[in-house]
């Protein structure tokens, strides 16, 4: 019997792992995009330990470790004062203790790496997803643009919005957290001349206001500042919304100095509203599932969206492969039971944003190895 036709809805980071996983199990493997082509989008982004892991699988994560920064420490610090609550160690002690480096790169290289694993032939751009029909023998596809096409399996890696899930679980949607992300990157030349190689997270005076910033080039020329603050009547959505450096410094003026220092310097400043959703209770649907952010959208604060969307990929390849692709359903299935719990555990502590805040126990999140679990 021939492996099973897949295809995966959406070529973001979750879809075009997923796709690389498969292609690298000699499954047949389809990828549709609604954009007409890739483009450099977003800033930086952190690749904690378990996501390298499940990189190094698909043979990516020296790629993305040549290009990234690897970062020594993790470090958290108070708002007024600046004093350290905690310092957990990423360099050789972590590299044991969790298996993997924490890289910190460009979002657009990371996709970069993953668009090259991927066969160009094997993705269609300008495919927007209009409605998807499943019976016992498989699923039929139809496009915006009149395209129909017939698999045995559909993935729905199609993000936060995604058609998919709302094809499949209801038109229930995305809820504005009442926050805005900040996301600017600097020439560290032009900063004060102080080491900025600890990933930083500046705890603010609430869960909702926060400072985030990291090195994401091996040269160590670039610095990536990630803030949030409460804007509850601002809920626009966009990657490419200008921020003014004026209302920046305004939100966090009641930041010590050596913060503020370091937003004086942000001069292309993009702002975002965050939009959250709850776990859901399933993400497969006989021949049909969900990954990534289409099942399990997260703020950012414990630098996991990108994480669970990768081991996802994995761990659905995997279960796939396993069930040899005779019996679809389960397979998909059994992908949903592994990574449901896991997933939805670390969607709700990011809500919380808590997390390393006081102490440094991040094995249960970095440890985790999707190569390496039961299936």
């Amino acid at each position: 019997m021939a492996e099973p036709k897949i295809a995966i809805v959406g070529a973001g980071i979750g879809g075009l792992a997923t796709a690389a996983a498969l292609l690298q199990a000699n499954f047949s493997v389809t990828v549709f995009e609604q954009a007409h082509h890739f483009s450099r989008v977003g800033a930086g982004i952190n690749l904690t330990p378990n996501s390298i892991k499940a990189l190094d699988g698909l043979g990516l994560g020296q790629a993305v470790c040549a290009l990234g920064f690897q970062a020594q420490h993790r470090v958290s610090r108070l708002w007024d004062t600046g004093e350290v609550t905690s310092n957990l160690s990423l360099n050789e002690g972590g590299l044991h203790k969790y298996g993997a480096p924490q890289v910190t790169i460009h979002r657009a290289e990371l996709l970069t790496i993953l668009e090259q694993s991927v066969d160009a032939a094997c993705i269609q751009f300008n495919k927007k997803l209009m409605r998807l029909q499943q019976d016992p023998s498989g699923v039929t596809l139809e496009f915006t643009d009149g395209h129909q096409e017939r698999f045995d399996a559909v993935i729905g890696a199609d993000g936060i919005h995604s058609c998919v899930r709302e094809q499949l679980a209801g038109g229930e949607s995305p809820e504005f957290s009442g926050m805005v992300a900040f996301r600017s990157v600097i020439d560290v030349k032009r900063l004060p001349k102080r080491d900025y190689r600890a990933l930083t997270k500046w705890w603010g005076p609430n869960s909702t206001s926060q400072l985030f910033t990291f090195l994401i080039d091996e040269k160590e020329s670039e610095l990536f500042v990630f803030a949030t603050a409460p804007l509850p009547d601002w809920p626009h959505e966009s990657w490419s919304i200008k921020a003014q450096k004026e209302e920046l410094l305004g939100l966090y003026a009641h930041y010590c100095s050596e913060a503020t220092s370091i937003l004086e310097h942000c001069d292309d400043i993009l702002k975002t509203a965050m939009y959250v959703r709850q776990p859901l209770q399933s993400w497969s649907f006989e021949r049909v599932a969900l990954l990534g952010d289409a099942c399990h959208s997260m703020l950012p604060f414990m630098a996991q969206g990108a994480a669970m969307g990768l081991e996802d990929a994995v761990v659905l390849a995997r279960c796939l492969s396993m069930m040899k692709g005779h019996d679809v359903c389960s397979a998909l299935k059994r992908y949903e039971h592994l990574r449901l719990s896991r997933a939805s555990k670390i969607q709700l502590a990011s809500a919380q944003n808590d997390w390393l805040r006081n102490d440094s126990n991040a094995e249960w999140v970095y440890g985790y190895n999707p190569w390496q679990i039961e299936i």
